[in-house]
């Protein structure tokens, strides 16, 4: 059931509120070609599906991706920060 494969992310998700949920997000769109370059501009107002369709990007590869930067965060132990 996508409900529940999707946590985070759903597919009718405004691009501007699933940008808000984790700072990596913009780099995940600009990977997949969505709004990374001047001429794949997307709206923020448009929903994660809508941009998918528009841009002919496969919508579940997307929400995997984007539910596994949320999971990356969560498995992170408790006082454990990334070496840079």
């Amino acid at each position: 059931m996508l409900e529940e494969r999707h946590r985070y992310f759903r597919p009718d998700m405004p691009v501007a509120e699933a940008m808000s949920m984790h700072p990596r997000v913009a780099e995940v769109f600009a990977a997949f070609h969505l709004g990374g370059c001047s001429h794949c501009g997307v709206s923020h107002y448009e929903s994660i599906e809508q941009v998918c369709m528009g841009y002919g990007v496969d919508q579940e590869v997307l929400l995997e991706v984007l539910e596994g930067l949320m999971e990356q965060e969560n498995e992170q132990p408790a006082g454990h920060t990334p070496q840079s």
